[in-house]
Parts: C-alpha cells; sequence; structure tokens
C-alpha cells in the first residue's frame, strides 16, 4: 500500500441503488468500512439526471432519514456515513437542487454531465460560476472524458468521449479563490483529470483535490489506490488531499463555504 493510500481515511464520491449504483447504502458502508474507511459520503445523483434515475428533493430527503438510521446503528463502530450530492452544474452553472436542501448536506460534489461540448468561454464561466457557489465543495471529474475501457469483468466497456475545452488556468484560481477541491477521478473509464491537465494542477498553489472513486458498486470503492497512484506521480502529497482528513475536519471545511 503506498503512503498516500495508507493516508486516505474516506472517499467523497460513492453512489447507491437510490440512483445508478448496485448497492445498497448500508452495504457500501460496510464495503467502505472493511477498507479502512472512516467515513464515507454517499453522493447519488441529482432530478436533472433522469438517465441515471436522479433523486428528487422528496426521495433526497427521505435517503437523509436513512442515513441518520445507518449511522445510529454504526454508533458503536467508529465508522460514519456523511450526506451528500452528485448534483448536476446547469447550463448557467447553478446547481441541479432546492438550495434549502444543499445546505443540509455536509458534502456537495458538483459535476457537468451535459453540454460537453460547450465552448471554452463558456465551459469556464459555467464552471467559476459553480465554484462561486458557497454550497459545492469539490468540482466533480472536470474535464468530462470517457475512455473506452472495461472498468472489470462485472461492468461494461465505457464509450469514448473527448475532454471539455476549458481555460483550466482560470477554473482552478477560483478553487482556490473559494478554498473548493478539484476531484481526482478514479474510476479507469475516466481518470480524470487527464495526466497533464493534474500535472498541471499539482503546481498550482493552495489547490486542494480530493481523490475520489465516483463508485457505483461496493468493489469500486478499492479503486481510490488507483487515483493515489496519480495523485502521487503528479507529485502531491497528503496534506493537499481533503480524504486524509477526519469527519470532522472535512465537515469543518465544508461548512467554512456556507
Amino acid at each position: 500500500m503506498s503512503d498516500l493510500r495508507s493516508a486516505m481515511r474516506g472517499d467523497c464520491h460513492a453512489h447507491t441503488d437510490a440512483s445508478d449504483g448496485s448497492a445498497t447504502i448500508a452495504e457500501m458502508a460496510a464495503a467502505a468500512a472493511e477498507l479502512g474507511h472512516d467515513w464515507l459520503v454517499i453522493t447519488d445523483h441529482s432530478p436533472r439526471l433522469t438517465i441515471a434515475n436522479g433523486l428528487s428533493p422528496a426521495r433526497l430527503r427521505r435517503q437523509l432519514d436513512q442515513i441518520d438510521a445507518i449511522n445510529a446503528a454504526l454508533d458503536s463502530t467508529g465508522f460514519r456515513l456523511l450526506t451528500g450530492i452528485e448534483v448536476d452544474i446547469l447550463a448557467d452553472g447553478s446547481l441541479d437542487q432546492e438550495p434549502e436542501l444543499l445546505a443540509r448536506l455536509d458534502v456537495v460534489v458538483g459535476s457537468i454531465h451535459s453540454g460537453l461540448r460547450d465552448d471554452r468561454a463558456v465551459m469556464t464561466r459555467r464552471m467559476k460560476t459553480a465554484l462561486a457557489n458557497p454550497h459545492l465543495d469539490i468540482l466533480g471529474h472536470c474535464t468530462g472524458r470517457k475512455l473506452a475501457v472495461k472498468t472489470d469483468a462485472a461492468h461494461s466497456r465505457s464509450g469514448w468521449r473527448p475532454p471539455s475545452d476549458f481555460d483550466a488556468k482560470a477554473v482552478f484560481a477560483t478553487a482556490v479563490r473559494h478554498d473548493k477541491a478539484i476531484e481526482i477521478n478514479c474510476r479507469p473509464d475516466r481518470r480524470d483529470p487527464p495526466t497533464a491537465l493534474l500535472a498541471a494542477a499539482a503546481q498550482v498553489p493552495g489547490l486542494r483535490f480530493a481523490i475520489d472513486t465516483d463508485s457505483h458498486a461496493t468493489d469500486q470503492l478499492a479503486w481510490q489506490a488507483l487515483g493515489c497512484e496519480r495523485a502521487e506521480n503528479a507529485g502531491l502529497t497528503a496534506d493537499r488531499i481533503i480524504n486524509t482528513w477526519s469527519a470532522e475536519e472535512l465537515l469543518a471545511w465544508t461548512a467554512s463555504h456556507a
């Protein structure tokens, strides 16, 4: 196990069968605890992503109650589930969920899933607007690219999709200004940001990162090791990775964005 992987305390991006994952919340929690995590953020999709069965406000509220109940049962184990969402960043940079509900969540990952071929200026403005939103904490899979690889024996081959075009220097500077994190997406069919862009991001002073699996099944939580290897190759150290924090430290950071 690499030094960085051994420093990981949790994962900020995981899906369940409430949206397009294959496992229950409890199953994802058990798998994360078995890997040695102290916490896991449940981040199912938001309403606009109907293809992924995104959660309406009512469904998300019910999920929060579920997580509360599971945490009560886990209280003696030392493991903790955190509430969250992978919220769609809409065309104007706003976030696809009720602001009041976003404010209740522990961690908000914002990702672009539509309009990925928008021109450079439009995409840059969209990302900067989202990063300035006090509810957003982490910018997910920033280029939106997909690689034509089979993720594992149990999952289908992903179709190729080129990365979006945006002014990375301006986007990363906005993330630093608002103290937000850039996700290193561990999925083998994403590996986002791409290697050259990740190397450039690593050179930005003060830029934080989240090494997240974007897992949709229990076994995919182990993909965090792939992201740790990429981060180490880019020269990143544990002090710049928010997954190395305790749940309390993570929550203090996300609360500072409000």
